[in-house]
């Protein structure tokens, strides 16, 4: 393959690479914000503490992902913005609203504090509901209709559930005592209607996108793919096994929960990303056609390969210094 064909899959690679790890890593901190109104005050502290060091950092995925889309690909990034311009504006409002009311809450009279715990939990509901819309009507390739809004509305409700699924097994690997028990107990009260919701969608995926049918149902493709789906089972029957043995969670393997639902992320995403290969834009424009020049291309490649290595160094030097089991915040 010649570096011209090459470049365009190299910016891909990078770009799903850093959607991927946005949504794993952001999604349980979001995950963490949908739970926030089942916790009391001492517990919503602590909740927020085992996040509190990585939130911002997380979301410096979502920013390279978006800029490799408008430096690499800017055909395709003004047609995916243009077609989702309003739920990229409510997600973006979601963003602001818990960052706002991540730092008022722990600042702010006592009286106004429920307020803007609301608003930490209104600000993670926008942002994930409106992902998940988002990825439903690509997926659709931002087709109307009756199917197509259908389609979007379950995943803009199925990825809100999946991100507080992910966002109870961090809870369990980084609290204690009650709040740690209380987080077994909501990973097992979602994982069924999460799990029900996914196989929904996933049955849904080739009526609202024809071209899925030939690539998963063709012999031998059928197969050789057959590991994923089987693997998502074995998951998530993994995490079932756990949320419905506390005596595990105490022996210390709470983390299968939050392991095997990335595992699922991972897996799913791996599938979507086969399904729709090569497109960028499914059904109207290919990676290679979405691609700048060569030349420019390789201008960008030396910053890329320059940035995305610091990125990872610091995320994973960052998890390394604040693991550990979460404390209630303190501000001197």
């Amino acid at each position: 393959m010649s570096w011209a064909n090459l470049l365009p899959l190299i910016f891909l690679a990078v770009m799903g690479l850093a959607l991927l790890a946005y949504v794993v890593l952001d999604g349980y901190d979001l995950g963490v914000g949908l739970l926030l109104p089942l916790a009391d005050d001492a517990q919503k502290d602590t909740m927020i503490a085992s996040i509190g060091p990585f939130w911002d950092a997380n979301e410096t995925w979502l920013v390279l992902g978006v800029g490799v889309l408008l430096v690499a690909f800017p055909m395709a990034h003004g047609l995916v913005l243009q077609a989702l311009y309003l739920p990229v504006a409510v997600m973006l409002i979601g963003l602001i609203l818990r960052g706002v009311a991540f730092d008022f809450r722990v600042k702010a009279p006592t009286p106004y504090k429920p307020f803007w715990n609301g608003a930490f939990f209104a600000g993670s509901l926008l942002a994930s509901a409106s992902q998940g819309w988002m990825l439903g009507s690509y997926i659709t390739g931002f087709a109307g209709g009756a199917l197509g809004l259908a389609f979007s509305l379950g995943i803009a409700v199925t990825l809100p559930a999946a991100y507080v699924l992910l966002g109870a097994g961090w809870l369990i690997m980084k609290a204690e005592g009650e709040l740690q028990a209380h987080a077994v107990r909501w990973a097992g009260r979602v994982l069924w209607p999460m799990g029900f919701a996914l196989v929904a969608i996933s049955a849904a995926t080739p009526l609202v996108n024809t071209a899925v049918v030939a690539k998963w149902f063709s012999v031998p493709e059928v197969f050789g793919l057959m590991p994923i789906p089987l693997s998502c089972a074995i998951a998530f029957f993994a995490v079932r096994w756990v949320v419905t043995h506390p005596n595990v969670v105490k022996a210390g393997y709470g983390w299968v929960v939050f392991a095997s639902t990335v595992l699922i992320f991972v897996l799913a995403f791996f599938g979507l990303a086969y399904s729709i290969f090569p497109d960028i834009v499914i059904g109207r424009m290919t990676v290679w056609e979405a691609a700048i020049s060569t030349g420019s291309l390789t201008v960008v490649f030396i910053g890329v390969a320059i940035t995305l290595p610091v990125i990872i160094i610091y995320t994973v030097y960052m998890y390394r210094v604040f693991w550990g089991k979460a404390r209630a915040l303190t501000y001197n």
